[in-house]
This record gives structure tokens, C-alpha cells and sequence, in this order.
């Protein structure tokens, strides 16, 4: 049994730290800045309080700010729990006053680790898996800047050369963006002319380089009007299908060292052996457990935190009204659902599972749910057990029928 709970409000300078009894009385309020010294000084403080007894942290935030001070209380042997800041802004309700402040938000997440037994207790996770966060995190961050690169690129063609945009797909076609690195607008491909352009295409390496040329001549043929202001409109697109160009390559790097990355973890062969998953989806789900299933205790809970398990809203007479729940790891359910929608192509148990539920009257992101929470449970037992996928025998339909009738 805890003697002390110390509450921890992370900032990125700063921390607030309150510390109370079991009684709920205040014994240390203190502002505390970000750094080793400092950090460890405020340990030695908490822990000369307790006189030798069990202290028990709490901290709204997981990682960033916190980092290093997640890391020291690890290091320490110290038990620490994670309480979202959604969860100690709805808390904070519950207590006298309308102020917002560190030492009552502090005080707010030691009352509430004194007081509760089911907050998820928190764990730095080991070298690989935290590794493995921060380099999906940049993947995912060069993934959107590629996205809004093309959005705006498209937007300008759609401007000034709308049949040049409906040409190419952007988006896969890395001989269409060198193109318009050099030729981008009707007047100047016609004047280049087909043979021209296929010629630069194929010196440079472009693939497709004659279906490319052909595409681009089409388009400038079908348009003879020049857009006002057309000459400032291309410079952009140049500069953007160059941004492009450069982002494709460092997600290729970061897509290259993060399956480098995670073929160290020890639980990568099992992942990678379950229908679906690759390395990016291996490295998101490393990075987002920490690479340790133990802390979640059971698949039902840990269904619970990926957003897989019905939230009830019964009220009255009225039961089995569930909806879906609203506080989850967006990061993990991601990564359930793709591969869920990746396994539909190569596994044929995953497809059978899913077009049942759809023949029972579920919608396609129903039936993607459902499957969800079904592979959850196979990839739990697979990772408790340290056992690689196996896939069940698919009967026919037709033998499926006759054992049902």
C-alpha cells in the first residue's frame, strides 16, 4: 500500500509536482524545471517525505515533455501511472474552484492515483520500440507534407492546365513529376514536341518514358488558351513537383531504416507473420505499446484501449444499447484497420470473416471493426505465446452449407 502519491503536471520548461497523503493533505508544492539536476533533487525530496514507504507517481502526458523525467523514475524502480489529460480536465470539475491552474492540475492527478485502481500504469518502453515511435512519427509527418505538396500542385494545374492534372496520378507516377520539372504548360510541350520529351524522359531513367510523353502531348494538344498569369502559376508547380521529388525520397530512407529498425525488435518475426502486417505497420504497433503487452493484463482491456470494444449506453429498461467509444488510441486502431483492409487481399480467413459479416447485414466499416477486434485477439495469443501465424483450414462453401444444414 502507497504512502504517497505524487502528481506530476508536464510541461516542456517546467513541471508541477504536489505530493499527498493518504488522507489527501498537501505535503510538497513545487514548480520544477525541466532538467537532471532539478528532477533528481525533487526525487530525493518525495522520497525522504515517505520515510522509506511506497510512492506512487502520476504524470498526464507519456512522452515528449516528460521524457527524461519518465525515464529517471523508471530508472529509480519508481511506480508511476499515466492519467490523459482528458481524463484530469473532466476531474477537475469534481473539485472547489473554477481556476485553472499547475498546482491544481497537479493536485488533481495525485487525487485522483490516490483514489482510483484502474489507471494504466506507465512504462518508458525499451530502446527499439521508443525508437520506433519517433521514426513513424517523422514518417507520418513527411506522409502529410506529401499530401498537401500534391493538393496544392493539382490545385494550381487544375488552374491554368486542367489536362495535364486529369493525365497522371501524382501520387505514383514519378516520371509525371519530373516532367513538370522542366515542361509544364501547352504552349511549352507542344513546342518540345513528343519526340523531344520521350528522348529527355528515357535519358534521364524516367520508366514509361514514351507513355509519359504521349500522355503529356495529348493534354497540350487538347488546349490552346493561355490562362492569365500562367507564367507564375508553372514556377510554382516546378518548385512543387521538385518538393515532391525530394519527400518520395526521404520517405523511402525513412521506410528503408524503419524496417531496419524493427527487424531488431523480438517480437518481429510473429508480427510480421500475421496477414497484413509489414514493417511500417510492426513499427507503429511497436512504438505505440511500447513493444510490452503485459501492462494492457488481457486482450479485453487491451481491445479497450485500441478502440475495439463497445461502449454501453444503457439507461432504464433499455439495455445492449452500445455505441462505439470515444476515448482510444487513434494510433493503434489505425493500425488494426489497415492491416485488417491489407489482409482482406492475401488472407483468404480474414476475407471468409469478413463477407459473413457482411452477408449478416453489417456495414463495411462494421465488418472492418469486427475483423479488427478478431485479428487483436489472434495477434494477443500470438505474442503471449511467442508463436508465429497459422492459418485455419478455409472449407469450401459448399461443405460449409451441407455442415450447416
Amino acid at each position: 500500500m502507497a504512502k504517497l502519491w505524487a502528481g506530476i503536471d508536464a510541461g516542456k520548461g517546467h513541471h508541477y509536482c504536489v505530493v499527498l497523503d493518504a488522507e489527501g493533505n498537501r505535503l510538497l508544492s513545487q514548480k520544477v524545471r525541466n532538467d537532471e539536476a532539478e528532477l533528481l533533487k525533487l526525487l530525493g525530496t518525495v522520497l525522504d517525505l515517505s520515510g522509506g514507504d511506497r510512492v506512487v507517481w502520476a504524470t498526464d502526458l507519456n512522452h515528449g515533455g516528460p521524457a527524461l523525467l519518465i525515464a529517471l523514475l523508471v530508472g529509480h524502480g519508481q511506480d508511476l501511472l499515466y492519467i490523459p489529460g482528458r481524463t484530469v480536465h473532466h476531474a477537475s470539475k469534481i473539485y472547489r474552484g473554477d481556476g485553472k491552474t499547475d498546482a491544481k492540475d497537479a493536485a488533481v492527478i495525485a487525487d485522483q492515483a490516490r483514489m482510483r485502481t484502474d489507471l494504466q500504469p506507465l512504462r518508458a518502453g525499451d530502446e527499439i520500440s521508443v525508437g520506433l515511435r519517433l521514426l513513424t512519427a517523422r514518417r507520418t509527418d513527411k506522409s502529410a507534407d506529401r499530401v498537401r505538396a500534391i493538393n496544392r500542385m493539382k490545385a494550381l494545374l487544375l488552374e491554368y492546365f486542367p489536362a495535364l492534372d486529369r493525365a497522371f496520378d501524382y501520387t505514383r507516377s514519378k516520371g509525371a513529376l519530373f516532367l513538370l520539372t522542366k515542361h509544364r504548360t501547352p504552349d511549352g510541350i507542344r513546342r518540345a514536341g513528343q519526340a523531344r520529351i520521350h528522348t529527355w524522359l528515357k535519358k534521364h531513367g524516367t520508366r514509361s518514358s514514351a507513355a509519359v510523353a504521349k500522355a503529356a502531348f495529348e493534354a497540350a494538344n487538347s488546349q490552346h488558351t493561355i490562362v492569365p498569369a500562367q507564367h507564375v502559376a508553372e514556377g510554382i508547380v516546378a518548385a512543387l513537383a521538385r518538393e515532391i521529388t525530394s519527400l518520395n525520397e526521404e520517405l523511402a530512407e525513412l521506410d528503408a531504416l524503419i524496417a531496419e529498425k524493427v527487424a531488431e525488435h523480438h517480437h518481429t518475426e510473429v508480427l510480421l507473420s500475421m496477414p497484413g502486417f509489414g514493417p511500417v505497420l510492426a513499427a507503429e504497433f511497436l512504438g505505440a505499446t511500447g513493444g510490452d503487452l503485459t501492462v494492457f493484463q488481457s486482450a479485453d482491456r487491451f481491445a479497450g484501449v485500441v478502440g475495439l470494444a463497445p461502449a454501453p449506453r444503457d439507461s432504464g429498461r433499455i439495455s445492449g444499447n452500445n455505441h462505439r467509444p470515444k476515448r482510444y488510441d487513434r494510433r493503434l486502431l489505425r493500425v488494426f484497420y489497415l492491416s485488417g483492409l491489407s489482409a482482406l487481399k492475401s488472407c483468404q480467413v480474414s476475407r471468409t470473416y469478413y463477407d459473413r459479416k457482411r452477408v449478416e447485414g453489417k456495414s463495411h466499416i462494421q465488418a472492418m471493426l469486427s475483423l479488427a477486434r478478431r485479428r487483436l485477439n489472434v495477434l494477443w495469443a500470438m505474442l503471449r505465446d511467442g508463436t508465429t501465424y497459422t492459418p485455419a483450414p478455409v472449407l469450401p462453401q459448399l461443405l460449409r452449407q451441407q455442415l450447416a444444414a
